[in-house]
C-alpha cells in the first residue's frame, strides 16, 4: 500500500523550524512541548506515533534533544532532504544571534557598562543552571542505587578535577549495559549487536578525528575536532555540553578564560533556540565568522548523522534492553557531571555577596514558579549588575 501523501510541504514545515528557531525559548523541554502543541494538536501534521518515536530517538542518541527532535520530524515524510533543512532552518535564528552578540562582546566588551551586564548575567546562569542539574537528576536518576554511585561519582569527579572525563561517561553507560544485560543475554542477537556497533563507531569517530589538533597548527581543524567530539556526548538537555565545554575550552586549550566562558554560557540562556548554540558565541571568539561556523557545524553534525542513520531501525530496535540500558549509565554520568560543574563555575562567577544573591534568587524563582520564564531572569539580572557596578 503507498504512503498517503502529507498533508503539510516541506516549505510549510521548514518555515515552522525557523519560526520556532527564532522564538523558542525556554529550554528543550519547552521546545518539545511546542512542536508537540503545533505539529501533532493544532495542525495534524506529524502523527503522535511518529513524533514518540522521534522524542524517543532524541533522548536515546546523543544530541541535543530538541533540534534533534526536530531533524527527525523533518525526517518522517521528506527523508534526507527534510532532516537537513529543517535542522538549518532550526538552529539558523540562534546562530546568527550569537554570531552578533559574539562582535558586540568583542568590540564593546572591554567597557563598564558591558562588564557590568555580565556580572549579573554570569551569577543568574549560575542559579539556573543549579536548578536544572536538580531537576535533571530528579528525573534521571530515580531511586536506581547505581544510577545515583554513578552521578555521585561523576560529580565529584567533575567537581575536583574542574574537567569531565568522556571515558568515564562510556565506561558507565557500558557498566549499566553489563549488569543490566549480561553480554550472554544479547549474544545470539546479531542484529542488536549490528546495532550497537554502529553507535559505538559514531561515538569512537571524534576521538579518531581529534588525534591531530595538538601538532596541527590550524585552529579551525582544532575547533572541528575538539567541538566534533563535543557534540558526540550531549545527551537531552544542551547544558550537558557545558562542564565538557569548560574543560576544553578553559582548561585544556585555553581558548577563553573563566569569565568568557560564563559569559557565553549566558549568550545562549538569554537568545532562543537551542542552549547548544553557545558553541557558535565560543566559536567567533576565537576565531572570528569561521570559527563560529565551524563550531556550530562540527556540534551538529553528530547528532544530525545518529538521527538521520538509524531512524529507519528504530522502530524495530530502540527499545531493546541493551541499547536502554547505556543511555541510562551514560545520562546518569553526564548529569553528575553537570552537578560538578555546577560547583567549578559557582566557585569562578560567584565573587561576593551579590552575586551570590543574584543566584540563589534566579534557582529560587525557578523553584517555585514553573512558568517563571529564563530569559526574563536574565534580563533582570543584567540590569541588576549594571546597576551595582553602577
Amino acid at each position: 500500500m503507498p504512503d498517503l501523501k502529507p498533508s503539510y510541504t516541506l516549505k510549510q514545515l521548514v518555515l515552522y523550524a525557523l519560526k520556532l528557531g527564532a522564538v523558542g525559548f525556554g529550554g528543550p523541554v519547552a521546545l518539545v512541548g511546542y512542536m508537540f502543541r503545533d505539529l501533532v494538536e493544532k495542525r495534524k501534521w506529524i502523527s503522535e506515533a511518529d513524533y514518540k518515536e522521534g522524542l524517543a530517538l532524541a533522548q536515546l542518541a546523543p544530541g541535543p534533544l530538541a533540534a534533534q527532535l526536530a531533524i527527525y520530524l523533518g525526517y518522517v515524510d521528506y527523508h534526507i532532504l527534510g532532516a537537513t533543512l529543517v535542522g538549518l532552518a532550526f538552529v539558523l535564528p540562534s546562530f546568527l544571534m550569537v554570531v552578533a552578540l559574539g562582535w558586540a562582546y568583542q568590540v564593546y566588551g572591554g567597557l563598564a557598562w558591558m562588564q557590568a551586564v555580565f556580572y549579573g548575567l554570569g551569577a543568574a546562569v549560575i542559579g539556573i543552571i543549579a536548578h536544572s542539574a536538580y531537576k535533571l537528576t530528579v528525573k534521571t536518576i530515580g531511586k536506581n542505587k547505581l544510577l545515583w554511585a554513578i552521578y555521585i561519582f561523576l560529580a565529584a569527579f567533575t567537581a575536583i578535577t574542574e574537567s569531565e572525563n568522556i571515558y568515564l561517561i562510556l565506561a558507565s553507560g557500558v557498566l549499566v549495559w553489563v549488569i543490566e544485560n549480561p553480554p550472554l543475554k544479547i549474544k545470539t542477537n546479531p542484529s542488536l549487536l549490528a546495532l550497537l556497533a554502529v553507535l559505538a563507531g559514531f561515538f569512537a569517530l571524534p576521538f579518531l578525528t581529534a588525534a591531530a589538533p595538538a601538532s596541527n597548527p590550524n585552529r579551525l581543524w582544532s575547533l572541528f575536532a575538539f567541538f566534533a567530539k563535543a557534540g558526540t556526548f550531549v545527551f537531552g538537555s544542551g547544558l550537558a555540553i557545558v562542564p565538557f565545554l569548560y574543560g576544553g575550552v578553559v582548561k585544556h586549550h585555553q581558548w577563553l578564560n573563566d569569565k568568557q566562558f560564563l559569559d557565553a554560557v549566558a549568550v545562549a540562556m538569554i537568545t532562543p533556540g537551542p542552549v547548544v548554540i553557545t558553541v557558535g558565541f565560543i566559536g567567533y571568539l576565537v576565531a572570528g565568522f569561521p570559527g563560529a561556523c565551524v563550531a556550530a557545524f562540527a556540534t551538529f553534525l553528530p547528532c544530525y548523522l545518529l538521527t538521520i542513520l538509524p531512524a529507519p531501525y528504530f522502530k524495530k530496535y530502540g527499545k531493546k534492553p541493551a541499547i536502554a540500558s547505556f543511555v541510562k549509565g551514560v545520562t546518569a554520568a553526564a548529569v553528575g557531571a553537570i552537578t560538578g560543574a555546577v560547583i567549578v563555575l559557582g566557585r569562578k562567577s560567584i565573587l561576593d555577596i551579590p552575586t551570590a544573591l543574584l543566584a540563589i534568587i534566579a534557582a529560587a524563582l525557578l523553584w517555585k514558579s514553573k512558568k517563571a520564564p529564563e530569559p526574563l531572569l536574565i534580563l533582570a539580572a543584567a540590569i541588576i549588575g549594571w546597576v551595582i557596578k553602577h
